[in-house]
């Protein structure tokens, strides 16, 4: 597979205050790269500064060997696909609707959605099975079921990179499961995410590859057995944890102080 993503050097400020400071990571077709770190580590302005929210202050975003430091908002869209943490919209757009919304990169000139763009958007909303939701009020809706959507927003966007920033924070144990079964779908259709979360398991359950950020570094990189190890969590969280082998080939990330066989 080719060349998807590549993160070189990457540096970007918040007024005089360096936030990311040197990051470089590359990024395969249908890899899954989780990204881990204790809160204010960087994780959310990396992003930014991926997505061209935020001006870099060195280093160089490409995607396929090309910088996207000048593509167009439409190239971009339908390039890359944003999953942010929380979102409000102005009015009571229904779940179709802003699902639908994702379509406006692939529509012509004069916005009339296709065939197709209902397609995909009714396939995001079955695959994530929230297929429920597709005519209630966007705002009248949980904050999980809202971050539901906004991953469906996503898969309906077709984008070959997928970048989600914490999208299991406000979901239920069952529907990060169903989120993250979806990540490796789309990953073994060749898409590439980028994923924040919180939690090691995560990466343990979809993570092709691992990064730990730690004061807008990068703390470790490279695949989840050599990354996600006690020493490095404990390094980026500042807690004792221990990495239980659970049997089947699977690892689990507990506390130190939890007792465990």
């Amino acid at each position: 597979m080719g060349l998807m993503l590549r993160v070189d050097s990457v540096a970007c400020s918040y007024g005089a205050k360096e936030v990311v400071k040197g990051v470089s990571f590359t990024l395969q077709a249908g890899d899954v790269m989780c990204l881990l770190g204790a809160n204010g580590s960087g994780k959310t302005t990396l992003f930014r500064a991926i997505l061209r929210f935020l001006p870099l202050t060195r280093g160089e975003v490409c995607m396929d060997g090309e910088a996207i430091a000048h593509w167009s908002r439409r190239r971009l869209a339908r390039t890359i696909a944003y999953v942010p943490q929380a979102h409000t919209p102005p009015f009571a757009f229904s779940v179709r609707d802003v699902v639908l919304m994702a379509r406006t990169a692939h529509m012509n000139s004069l916005g009339a959605a296709r065939r197709h763009d209902h397609e995909m958007v009714d396939h995001a909303l079955d695959s994530l099975g929230i297929m429920g939701l597709a005519e209630k009020e966007y705002t009248q809706l949980s904050g999980g079921e809202r971050q539901m959507v906004l991953v469906a927003r996503a898969l309906a966007q077709e984008a070959k990179l997928l970048v989600m920033d914490e999208p299991a924070s406000s979901l239920d144990f069952g529907n990060q499961i169903r989120m993250l079964t979806e990540v490796k779908r789309l990953s073994e259709r060749g898409v590439s995410v980028l994923i924040t979360t919180h939690s090691p398991n995560h990466a343990f359950l979809c993570a092709s590859h691992v990064a730990v950020m730690k004061a807008g570094r990068l703390l470790a990189c490279g695949v989840p057995d050599s990354v996600l190890t006690s020493s490095c969590l404990e390094e980026a969280y500042g807690v004792p944890l221990d990495i239980i082998d659970i049997g089947n080939g699977s690892r689990t990330c507990v506390p130190r102080t939890a007792k465990h066989t």
